[in-house]
């Protein structure tokens, strides 16, 4: 009886040890949960992707100083393709930044029609790097991104560059990095932009993403103009080291193409930032 006792005990050990390593084997190659974020495919990041997700809609407590005056632009990535720039200009938009990059993996196929769309209806445009600090360094990317159509002429109709640094549509927040070391990254892009550019790069980001990925860093406000992103009736509260912002990414859901900006002044401010 006590070798019965003991076989069954044993096979029913196994049994039970079996059932609890099934379900691990077959979550391996399982599909995500349908209730599980959808991650999009690398490259198709754009400007505020992450806006709403995480900041809303609504009005922003206090504010900082709007010019009477502003100067209505567009942003646009290959989700736009073929722009219709005539319609933009005829309805008053003025200036125009176009996603060149993103990482060192990715070139906007809708490119060249986008930034030489804009330029021959009359409009000041630049181009715009989306960041992966997850997957190669700051130098690296803004090499890239100038090497791809980010780079700069005084020609009166070229803007800086911009980087585009916020939420992470492809995995963590901040992506993977500490405070400290996401400033050390930012800082490697601004700086590299610089040397091959002669230009300080605008950085666009939002206020909420800003705080908690870099520690709310005050260190490049006065070098770096600010593009800020807020889908409210005011700017709300700056991120630390910037008195005013530039541009402000303001609606996702603007006439033609979606995103729209005001740019803090006049078109004759807009020029100035274009000739450096």
């Amino acid at each position: 009886m006590r070798v019965h006792r003991s076989g069954t005990t044993l096979a029913g050990a196994a049994l039970a040890a079996l059932a609890l390593l099934l379900p691990l084997a077959g979550s391996a190659g399982a599909a995500p949960d349908a209730g599980a974020r959808q991650v999009p495919a690398r490259g198709t990041a754009g400007m505020g992707m992450g806006v709403l997700a995480h900041d809303g809609r609504g009005d922003a407590p206090g504010g900082t100083s709007v010019q009477a005056v502003q100067t209505e632009g567009v942003d646009v990535s290959s989700h736009q393709g073929n722009v219709a720039w005539s319609t933009l200009w005829n309805s008053g938009v003025r200036w125009a930044y176009v996603k060149a990059t993103e990482g060192t993996y990715y070139k906007n196929t809708s490119f060249t029609q986008q930034y030489t769309g804009s330029y021959g209806v009359g409009m000041i445009r630049g181009s715009y790097h989306f960041a992966t600090p997850d997957t190669t360094g700051g130098a690296a990317q803004a090499d890239y991104f100038v090497d791809n159509g980010g780079g700069w002429s005084k020609d009166g109709r070229t803007l800086p560059g911009v980087l585009d640094i916020e939420w992470n549509p492809y995995g963590a927040t901040c992506y993977g990095k500490s405070q400290a070391g996401m400033v050390s990254w930012i800082r490697d892009f601004l700086n590299r932009y610089k040397a091959r550019t002669g230009r300080d790069a605008v950085i666009y980001t939002a206020t909420t993403w800003w705080t908690q990925c870099t520690g709310n860093h005050s260190g490049f406000g006065a070098t770096n103009p600010l593009w800020i992103a807020r889908y409210a009736s005011a700017v709300g509260e700056l991120p630390a080291g910037w008195a005013y912002h530039t541009m402000w990414q303001y609606t996702s859901t603007g006439p033609t193409v979606g995103d729209h900006n005001h740019f803090n002044g006049d078109l004759s401010r807009v020029q100035a930032l274009a000739n450096g």
